[in-house]
């Protein structure tokens, strides 16, 4: 699987490295502990490319930042460790693929160090950690911007795009801190909201709960004084639309900031075609806008006929679709497909935006029909059947469930185009690549 592979954020406190900590960070044994699950589980995902995004790297106001030299290095001796030296190979062909969707989604991305790339804590701290299980491959040193969080989530969403385009196995670090003000001694002073921010963050993270950190509220944000947010919100623009199980590890505060581990572990990703229906779905629901296709698949550019299901909870919440194609393309046949099946199904109502994430989705890529002289070349597994009489027209996709004969399929197709039992009707079989 090629992709976007497992995410995770970590903290960075220097004394979480022995040589650093002399022994204080034996007061946070929790996060240690969390940090060497998160590094099996890294080792697990065989990982080709690594992104590491960091608060404390260089960094602009306006702009994300990437690093474009060929490699980065770093060390600790500044914090006191006696080593080790780090010393990785940057992904130059992900840096390119970043840089373009970057421009293609007006997000502004500059380069942090074209020659060479020195490696800040933000980075080196969990690398300590997370280098076990990163054999062989390369890391993309990355830093946000002063943007709104949305600039965030969408550079996000781009970096998804560029690793499916490069088609490695990429994980992604978010380095970040929480709360800095958790108790009278914390290097930002103390401050009340400190802890509310964290728990309500911590939370939303468990539950995984999007909505609830992009909405957090700007002045809680503000006293908190936390550092990893924006990392946070770019991991999470990046894992948007992918099939997840998430964790979270460990959280503690002992000194004062917050140190969250969690991780996110992702399955079979949802197929670019799946994800352009369901943006297009929540894009017209949630706004009435009709969204332009941002990448074109092989799939995308072909002309077919394309049905678009909606289901909740395994039933049927729409389905609407077109046997031949009536568009310049797939692209646009499912964005067609998908606001009506969502708006137009006679069946059901529209779909509202409390709905929105209770969802699934499939697409149905429709071969040419082809006529057939009988039942017996029909196949309710393999074949969907069109079944006409006059003007009148039946359709039915193969492969559902409860249909489970060549009758089953042809009494539907026939009560569906009004066709009664003992009337002539001419039959078509066509296949399908279903994507779900």
């Amino acid at each position: 699987m090629a992709g976007i592979v497992f995410g995770c954020i970590v903290p960075h406190p220097p004394l979480l490295v022995p040589d650093v900590g002399g022994g204080r960070e034996r007061e946070i044994s929790a996060t240690t502990e969390a940090m060497e699950r998160l590094t099996e589980k890294l080792a697990h995902h065989r990982p080709e490319t690594v992104f590491v995004i960091s608060p404390h790297g260089a960094y602009y106001h306006n702009a994300m930042g990437v690093a474009t030299a060929k490699s980065s290095q770093g060390n600790m001796r500044s914090w006191g460790a006696r080593g080790p030296d780090y010393y990785f190979d940057n992904d130059l062909e992900a840096v390119a693929a970043l840089e373009e969707e970057a421009k293609a989604a007006n997000i502004p991305l500059r380069s942090i160090g074209e020659r060479a790339y020195e490696l800040d804590h933000g980075v080196l701290v969990p690398i300590y950690f997370l280098v076990k299980g990163m054999e062989g491959a390369t890391l993309v040193p990355l830093t946000f911007s002063w943007l709104p969080l949305e600039a965030h989530f969408a550079f996000g969403q781009a970096m998804r795009r560029a690793a499916e385009k490069i088609g490695k196995r990429v994980a992604i670090i978010a380095s970040g801190d929480l709360s800095h003000r958790l108790i009278p001694s914390a290097p930002a002073g103390y401050h009340p909201d400190g802890q509310v921010f964290d728990e309500k963050l911590t939370a939303a993270i468990e539950a995984y709960d999007v909505k609830a950190i992009m909405t957090l509220n700007e002045e809680l944000v503000e006293h908190a004084g936390e550092c990893g947010l924006r990392s946070i919100v770019i991991l999470l623009g990046a894992l948007e639309g992918l099939a997840l199980k998430s964790e979270v590890l460990s959280y503690e505060g002992p000194f004062g900031v917050g140190y969250l581990v969690a991780s996110f572990e992702v399955g079979n990703p949802t197929h670019p075609l799946v994800r352009l229906a369901k943006e297009t779905v929540e894009s017209y629901v949630h706004a009435g806008k009709v969204p332009t296709p941002r990448e074109f698949t092989p799939e995308m550019r072909e002309r077919a006929g394309v049905f678009v299901s909606l289901k909740v909870r395994g039933m049927l919440r729409g389905c609407i679709g077109t046997f031949e194609p009536v568009k310049a393309n797939v692209a646009e046949e499912i964005v067609t497909n998908a606001i009506s099946s969502a708006t137009r199904d006679p069946r059901f109502p529209p779909v509202t935006p409390a709905e929105l994430s209770d969802l699934d989705y499939s697409v149905d890529i429709l071969t040419r029909p082809e006529p057939v002289e009988s039942k017996s070349d029909l196949d309710p597994q393999r074949y969907g059947v069109i079944v006409e009489c006059g003007g009148r027209r039946g359709l039915l996709l193969p492969d559902l469930e409860g249909v489970n004969t060549v009758e089953d399929q042809m009494d539907i197709c026939r009560s569906k185009a009004g066709i009664m039992p003992d009337e002539p009707v001419k039959l078509y079989r066509f296949e399908v690549r279903r994507y779900k």
